[in-house]
């Protein structure tokens, strides 16, 4: 086999930081991402790379690779948010909210947001309070209230007292509501926001296309890129992905808190979560790239976590897994991270998707004979072969 020489590329952060902040500035909460995906769309169109949209409304692209046959690769991103939804009129002229994926209300507590009535030329805007919001009026009662979403409601920014002004304005169950990011690019590169997670990702797998077109290189294998909307409400990849893909990479905030190594400045690789580990040669050899060309990668476990690979797997996804990230503070908060890690994050799937696959003859079938399965490439086993009768069990005789 010829082993194939990945090179850096030059990473484009002028354009990695306008994609972001675009894409920051398009509300996309779960079940409302007709127009980030458009966007995504139009900037893989603008680098030549088509792109296809299935019912679900989830992205599909190509870097076809020198291949006619033999097993793909797939990057997979989402640009789907946390948000929320209207779940109730109250006689106030306020909202009760039901929260769309998994965030706490205590970060919710004075976001500015935007509400989304059926009216596409009407939007209305709002903020989230707690239900005692004055501290004239309730004094040490504001540090007592507890929280959670039923202790907050959003102040509609209209003259309303009631459900019916709250009606006259077009507003109903079921009305989504995305919370502003409020995006920041500091001088010192750091990036504060909400939904980093996942549109830092977006914006660094964009950049690393970007650096392969604009270079000329073409990827080992072909390497399909996949754009979920539906990640933060559990169901992510579970379609769109080409069968003959045989490595699904996911790329997604990785956790930056006390007892986690990851950090802002760096890219990080997942070695497992809260559903379980990954793939213990995809990872390796991930790692084993970015220690060939000095690529800032941290390795990390997450508890409370699941990506959209989880998704694919648990759909039936015949492939090994994987998960890079990018270091982001306060995870679905008032989020943080840098463009430094952004930065080794897109060499880095450079890198990859220049990489041939971990197992490429083996991994062209679906299923082939244990005796050829080269994992003594990888993890070494009895160099002989296997002994004959139970393993462990001494044979008697």
């Amino acid at each position: 086999m010829t082993v194939r020489k990945t090179t850096p590329l030059p990473i484009d952060l002028d354009y990695l930081r306008q994609v972001l902040v675009e894409l920051l500035d398009i509300p996309s909460p779960s079940g409302r991402t007709d127009h980030v995906q458009q966007y995504v769309g139009e900037r893989l169109s603008a680098l030549g790379i088509p792109s296809t949209l299935t019912r679900r409304g989830a992205l599909s692209a190509c870097l076809p690779g020198p291949r006619e046959t033999g097993a793909d690769r797939a990057i997979v991103v989402h640009t789907d948010t946390i948000g929320g939804m209207v779940k109730r009129l109250k006689e106030n002229g306020r909202l009760e909210l039901k929260p769309i994926g998994t965030h706490s209300a205590r970060f919710a507590e004075g976001a500015h947001v935007r509400i989304f009535t059926d009216d596409l030329d009407r939007v209305v805007t709002g903020q989230v309070l707690p239900l005692k919001a004055s501290g004239h009026r309730y004094n040490e009662g504001v540090d007592l209230q507890g929280f959670g979403w039923e202790q907050v409601e959003v102040r509609v920014d209209e003259p309303v007292e009631d459900i019916a002004g709250l009606r006259a304005l077009g507003i109903d169950a079921g009305d989504f509501v995305a919370f502003l990011p409020n995006p920041t690019v500091t001088p010192s590169g750091y990036v504060k926001s909400r939904h980093l997670d996942d549109k830092a990702g977006v914006a660094a797998v964009l950049t690393a296309m970007k650096a392969m077109v604009d270079a000329g290189v073409k990827p080992a294998v072909t390497a399909h890129l996949l754009v979920t909307v539906t990640e933060e409400i559990g169901h992510g990849a579970s379609h769109g992905l080409d069968p003959d893909v045989a490595e699904i990479v996911s790329v997604d905030a990785a956790v930056v808190a006390p007892g986690q190594q990851s950090r802002e400045h760096s890219a990080t690789l997942a070695m497992g979560d809260g559903v379980g580990p990954f793939d213990y040669h995809l990872t390796r050899n991930l790692a084993a790239i970015a220690r060939e060309h000095d690529v800032d990668l941290v390795r990390d476990v997450f508890d409370y976590y699941r990506s959209d690979v989880a998704a694919a797997v648990e759909a039936g996804a015949h492939a090994r897994v994987a998960l890079l990230g990018f270091g982001v503070d306060a995870t679905h908060g008032h989020e943080r991270t840098h463009l430094e890690g952004l930065r080794h994050l897109a060499q880095l799937i450079c890198l990859y998707l220049q990489s041939d696959l971990v197992f490429p003859e083996w991994d062209a079938e679906p299923e082939g004979d244990l005796a050829d399965f080269p994992s003594l490439a990888v993890q070494p086993a009895n160099a002989d072969g296997p002994r004959e009768g139970p393993i462990g069990i001494a044979q008697s005789g």
